[in-house]
Order: structure tokens, then sequence, then C-alpha cells
């Protein structure tokens, strides 16, 4: 257990340098995600000035915030995440890692968190300035304490989630397909675009159940102003649950690849 637990520490603090260390990658990053939020925050607020002031209970300021702490979670993880880890899988470097004292998985899913809680500190602080100086100070100062939790637990949520679509690759020896549909969830039923109220009844009931809304409603949902910490407390559970299907997944895939591979 201290071999694996050093190896994940390692692990995380190696991707963190490097990711500190990568200011070009940094600043693609950040200027990616301004854009993002410039332009998505913009068309919000035009659509709630013409719709009386808000939407779904959302003023155009609010609407402004939510874009802003619901895009992080998604923009610092790597979009290739899935794909980069389905490669890994059908090209068998899994099974080299199988060797290591640490579960591939938990190496795995360490080191890309460590590196994307860096990318998420720093375009949090590049969201906190552009929508300060775009609409004023966030509508609710005592959600923030909060709302930095629920960024880093979003965060977790969106790695484990990827690394467990990209278990399919085990079986499939492509995670192309699993990519595809990943996105798909994470934009209509994650609260990534727009907030869930605005959703169908029937489509806001299925995202209700399913993980996603974790990764950019309950960041985003905060960052409204709307003081709900058990939206915390919701995702908090939900890495739980993530992490136990993830290791459950890879370590069915991994004995497949032991068994077939002799």
């Amino acid at each position: 257990m201290t071999a694996t637990m050093r190896l994940v520490g390692v692990a995380a603090r190696t991707s963190a340098r490097r990711a500190l260390a990568d200011r070009g990658g940094m600043l693609i990053s950040a200027t990616f995600y301004l854009v993002i939020v410039a332009n998505l925050a913009g068309l919000w607020r035009v659509a709630a000035r013409g719709n009386g002031g808000e939407i779904a209970g959302y003023s155009a300021a609010a609407l402004s915030w939510y874009v802003a702490m619901s895009e992080v979670g998604t923009v610092a993880v790597s979009g290739r995440l899935i794909e980069d880890t389905g490669r890994a899988i059908g090209a068998g470097d899994i099974a080299v890692e199988l060797l290591r004292p640490a579960r591939p998985v938990i190496v795995r899913i360490a080191s890309e968190t460590g590196r994307t809680l860096i990318r998420m500190a720093v375009l949090a602080g590049c969201g906190l300035v552009l929508t300060a100086l775009l609409v004023g100070a966030p509508p609710n100062l005592a959600t923030l304490p909060v709302l930095a939790v629920s960024l880093v637990l979003a965060v977790a949520v969106n790695v484990t989630a990827m690394h467990l679509f990209a278990a399919s690759a085990f079986w499939l020896r492509d995670a192309g397909m699993a990519w595809f549909l990943y996105q798909k969830f994470v934009l209509v039923t994650g609260g990534v675009l727009l907030p869930l109220e605005i959703l169908p009844r029937w489509l806001r009931t299925v995202a209700d159940v399913l993980p996603f809304r974790a990764i950019g409603y309950a960041p985003g949902r905060l960052a409204a102003g709307h003081f709900e910490p058990w939206l915390v407390a919701q995702q908090a559970a939900w890495v739980v649950v993530l992490v136990a299907l993830t290791a459950v997944a890879f370590a069915g895939g991994e004995s497949r690849l032991q068994v077939v591979g002799g």
C-alpha cells in the first residue's frame, strides 16, 4: 500500500510540475477558454435581456457567471483523454503498466488529475477576472468557498468518467465511439452549454440521474449565486461511484488482456 501511494503521489506531482512548466500549452488553453466564455456568456446575456431580464430564473449576470465556471471542468481536461487512453489499451501499453506495484488506472487518474488541477486553477482565475470585468462581482460571494471545492470535484468526475468510457477499448480495441458518446452526454446533460433548468422536463429528469451534471451544472449553479452545498455532496458521491466502476471495468479488461496474452 505504501509503494502504491508513493507511486500515485509521484505521478500526480510530476504531472502538476509539467503542467506548470508548459506555459505555451497553458496559454493556449486559457485563450481557448476565454474565447468560449466571452462568446457564450455574451449570447446568454443578449437572450436574457430579450426575455425580460432573465431565463429560467437566471439573470443576465448570473448566466455569465454560470457559463464561466461550468466550462472550467471540461476545458481543463484534455479532450483527447478518452482516445489517448483507448490507444494505450489497444496498443498493449496497459499490459506493460501491470508490472508496476500500483494499478494502471489509479496511476493514470492520479497523473491526469495532477495535470488538470493546475489548468483548472488557471482557468478559474481567468474566468473570475473576465466575468467580473464584464458583469461585476459574483451574485453571491458566500458561494465562492463551496465553488472552489465544486470545481475540484468537477475535474475528478470528468477525469474518472473519461477513464471509465475509455475502458471500452479493452473489448472494442478503439475508444473513438466512446469519446463521441461522452462528448454528447456532457454537452447535453452536463449543463456545460446551458443550465439544466432550460431543458425539456423529460430530458432534465434524465440529466438529474446521470453523473455528467456534476461536471458543468454544479459549479455553474453555485457560481450563479445559488448556495446549494448539496450539489457538492452529490459530486463527491459520484466520484466514489465512478472510481469504483472504473476500477471494476479496468480489472475486467486487464484480466482479459492476461488471458488473451497467455
